[in-house]
């Protein structure tokens, strides 16, 4: 009887190296998710030998369309390799006996192409990586540098917005979180990507990539208690993706124009924090009515938007760990879209299944809107319960972007998760990056 779907047996050889093999079983109907779930097993096993060396296999003839259910498997297989051969940031004491995979063998691969994956998977461990950072190092001076340091080594263009510029654009929705910070160096970065032989400062960018990079988020004056801040340093997972997303596109060379906006700061308590039942007035010139400080995601997200959408893109995309709201209607085994075009929706989710990143669509109705009415500003930041939030984050986002651009709003829950998701072994996930691409230059999206 042949082992079910999803076994894994592991054993070893009697040749002079004792090679470890790790055997999985997968069905030649299984999902993208099922296949990178297996891998991430898979992988799981190999860790206990600490090999150097990593031989991939799946049978089946990989070239032939009749061998698609192999060549996906493999892939997975790859992307698994990759995510468990990167190294997360840490600060431990170095150990001699420590090794690392140095070379993964790919069986069977012939007239394969790895740059895709290859660009897959280096984007979503420049999120994991970013995102694992404690925020002592990556706070916003830190950031700031990072940023600077990727688009040079990635010949991507480079501006960063401090709060001098923000104050002279009417950005009075991002200034009133980064408001507590101890150091005025809070800031939006945009980024560029264009192709060869395309005008970098002339030309509109097809696609905004806008992320949430809330370095660490201590709730503000509605201050978070112990446990729900205990790992608010990955609260800038958005930004991450985001960056980690048009870096892919680069290293891919795409032929599309594609821009990166990151809202990068902090959400500090201290005698400057705002407060609930402040009004301030954003970019777009929407003035919001405050009502919980710990709803700052929207806040910054709502003068980036505003600011990426002068650009006049053709299609924008944002990404943020939004709300807990989506945690709780999803788990963090999916993660939640919306969009102001419900023609996309059915794009957005295949966009997911194929990607192995699981999305869910929630409603986008207008009349949501009642909820987030205001007597004293055009609109609250949130609702006083907390019901539905995420949808109504994303209604609240709406009002930043203009009608006439095509928009999706990412809510990240699966950013990370106890034991990961997928492939990915490790608490970060870098969920997102995979999705994107998928998205961008597979689903045809800007078509």
């Amino acid at each position: 009887t042949p082992p079910r779907a999803g076994t894994v047996r592991t054993t070893v050889l009697s040749n002079r190296r004792q090679t470890l093999a790790v055997l999985g079983y997968i069905g030649a109907e299984a999902t993208t998710f099922e296949r990178l779930a297996l891998a991430g097993r898979m992988l799981k096993e190999v860790g206990s030998r600490d090999p150097e060396t990593l031989g991939l296999m799946a049978l089946g003839p990989v070239s032939s369309k009749q061998g698609a259910p192999a060549q996906a498997a493999l892939d997975a297989l790859l992307a698994g390799a990759l995510a468990h051969a990167f190294p997360l940031p840490t600060l431990r004491a170095p150990s001699t006996d420590e090794r690392r995979i140095k070379q993964i063998i790919l069986h069977g691969y012939e007239g394969g192409d790895t740059r895709y994956g290859s660009a897959v998977a280096g984007g979503t461990n420049l999120a994991r990586w970013l995102t694992s950072l404690p925020p002592n190092i990556l706070d916003s001076r830190g950031y700031h540098r990072a940023i600077a340091e990727l688009a040079r080594n990635h010949g991507l263009g480079f501006k960063w917005l401090d709060e001098a510029a923000l104050r002279r654009a009417g950005a009075g929705a991002f200034l009133a979180v980064s408001a507590a910070n101890e150091q005025r160096v809070a800031g939006i970065a945009h980024l560029k990507y264009r192709p060869a032989r395309r005008n970098a400062a002339a030309s509109a960018p097809d696609i905004a990539l806008v992320g949430k990079g809330i370095l660490f988020d201590t709730g503000g004056v509605n201050l978070k208690p112990h446990r729900s801040m205990l790992d608010m340093h990955t609260d800038m997972g958005g930004s991450a993706v985001a960056l980690a997303t048009l870096i892919a596109l680069a290293e891919l060379r795409a032929p599309l124009a594609a821009d990166a906006w990151l809202a990068i700061t902090e959400n500090n308590i201290g005698p400057s924090a705002y407060r609930p039942q402040e009004v301030v007035r954003a970019v777009n010139g929407v003035t919001i009515q405050v009502i919980h400080t710990d709803a700052e995601g929207r806040m910054v997200l709502a003068d980036t938007l505003a600011l990426a959408a002068r650009t006049k893109p053709k299609f924008m995309i944002d990404f943020a760990t939004l709300t807990g709201a989506a945690v709780y209607a999803l788990t963090e085994r999916m993660s939640g879209v919306f969009t102001n075009r419900p023609a996309l929706v059915e794009r957005l989710v295949e966009a997911g299944r194929a990607s192995g990143e699981r999305v869910w669509n929630f409603p986008f109705d207008a009349d949501y809107d009642s909820d987030l009415e205001s007597k004293v500003a055009d609109i609250v930041q949130c609702a006083v319960e907390g019901k539905g939030d995420h949808i109504l984050a994303a209604r609240f986002l709406n009002r930043f972007v203009p009608k006439d651009i095509p928009w999706v709003h990412v809510d990240l829950s699966s950013s990370t998760r106890t034991g990961g998701l997928g492939h990915i072994n490790t608490e970060v996930t870098g969920f997102g990056v995979r999705y994107a691409l998928e998205l961008i230059l597979k689903q045809n999206i800007l078509d």
